[in-house]
């Protein structure tokens, strides 16, 4: 179970270590599940991208005033998260802890973004530098074989900024036209700034024990994890025998198989939107539409609230946060309680997408209620 989520408020925190920012969203989350400190016997943290810290989770952990058994620093990028929450909910299942709190906090905002812009080896020779460009290889490979257009990026980054616009504590809270989008010019063709996730800083917790733990504790709002998976690839971008799909695949195939749900079963999605293409290639990947046909599952707002899947119902990292991961984890709790700000009717279950790198790694969560 989840119970308790806690977060800072996003976008530029001058001022606010990594470190501090960790312990408010940790305050937060146990404030939130409505338990001590003390409780705690686990601790997970991702280390910050910006900047890598020696026995960081240690100094979390004294920080706050935690004393736990088990845990330590995780990175796989952006599916750290997600790894995180999975890997306490199997420490619990083993009886090695009984709570959990895993935390995630960056300032790449206000300190320093370098990590996102390093140059890609002798291909830097070339132009192959950042993220950004990774991304924009991809994109264009998918547009090429499959026929995607770019229209469907924009669907992805609409939806976004709508549901953004619709969130008090969005960074993001300015709505998108279609025809805007269109209108925009390139950074890394076919990417403009709208396809682009948001540079953020800030911090984000969730508290994980067990339905038993959760009852006995009078937890208020508890939330069941159903399902989970994970994937990963040793090969970077330009080694890939495939550039059209993810492993998003196995990931999404491993959490539906232990949830015994399909596709057509989730009623939201919380997709990992570094870049557009990474939302459209997700939804394929996870069985929403068959490959090539991503575009015709997008269109018409069926990704936007009202619509067959709406996705990144608080803005996703395109206008909530740019923060990776944890916000899409926390806005699926919030529509699983029945109380996020633009709440999906009658919604039962959710997918969760969390991904790394340069689709080098990725993790599905299922929600359930």
């Amino acid at each position: 179970m989840i119970a308790g989520i806690g977060a800072t408020r996003f976008g530029t925190l001058p001022g606010r270590t990594t470190i501090s920012m960790n312990v408010e969203a940790i305050r937060k989350a146990l404030n939130d599940a409505g338990i001590e400190k003390d409780a705690v016997d686990a601790l997970y943290v991702k280390c910050p991208t910006s900047k890598f810290e020696m026995m960081y989770g240690q100094r979390i952990a004294e920080a706050i005033g935690l004393q736990p058994r088990i845990g330590g620093v995780w990175d796989s990028g952006g599916s750290s998260n997600v790894i995180m929450i999975s890997q306490a909910i199997m420490a619990i299942e083993a009886g090695q802890c009984e709570i959990a709190v895993v935390t995630f906090a960056d300032n790449p905002k206000s300190g320093s973004a370098a990590g996102y812009s390093h140059p890609r080896g002798e291909d830097a020779l070339y132009g192959w530098f950042a993220v950004l460009s990774s991304y924009a290889m991809i994109a264009r490979r998918h547009m090429g074989e499959l026929g995607t257009p770019r229209e469907a990026l924009g669907a992805v980054a609409v939806a976004a900024r709508r549901h953004g616009a619709q969130n008090p504590n969005a960074q993001l809270r300015k709505p998108l036209a279609l025809d805007e989008y269109m209108d925009m010019p390139p950074m890394v063709a076919p990417f403009g700034r709208d396809d682009c996730t948001l540079v953020s800083d800030g911090a984000a917790a969730v508290v994980v024990m067990s339905t038993e733990r959760a009852r006995k504790m009078g937890v208020p709002k508890p939330v069941p994890v159903l399902g989970f998976g994970f994937g990963q690839t040793g090969w970077d971008v330009t080694q890939r025998p495939d550039m059209t799909s993810t492993q998003a695949k196995v990931a999404g195939e491993t959490a539906f198989k232990m949830a015994g749900l399909k596709p057509k079963d989730m009623n939201v999605a919380q997709i990992y939107d570094c870049f557009t293409i990474t939302a459209l290639m997700t939804l394929e990947d996870y069985g929403f539409a068959r490959k090539g046909q991503i575009a015709d599952f997008v269109k018409g707002g069926n990704i936007e609230i009202g619509g067959e899947l709406p996705i990144n119902t608080s803005g996703g990292l395109l206008s909530e946060t740019g923060m990776p991961g944890m916000q899409l984890i926390h806005e699926g709790v919030r529509q699983m309680r029945g109380d996020a700000a633009l709440q999906v009717k009658d919604a039962k279950h959710c997918i969760i997408s969390n991904q790394g790198g340069v689709m080098h790694t990725h993790a599905a969560l299922i929600l359930g209620q």
